[in-house]
């Protein structure tokens, strides 16, 4: 919206959650010069959804760490 590529929040908010989730399907398409958005918005998605996994992950193994003492060696 900021850009003034939609006239409503829920159309910028759907097209913008498409492309995060690289979902990608096409029903929403911007102006040449914004189209690049999409793809940078991709890539930005992807990568988060990886540190996020890897995030949750670290946390689980210190839980388990620290929980489990007499299991380290």
């Amino acid at each position: 919206m900021v850009c003034g590529e939609f006239s409503d929040f829920g159309t910028a908010y759907y097209h913008s959650a498409v492309n995060y989730t690289s979902l990608g399907y096409g029903d929403l398409i911007m102006t040449p010069s914004w189209r690049l958005l999409g793809p940078l918005e991709t890539a930005s998605g992807m990568l988060m959804f990886g540190v996020s996994t890897a995030m949750i992950f670290a946390v689980i193994q210190r839980l388990v760490e620290a929980r489990f003492v007499d299991l380290k060696e």
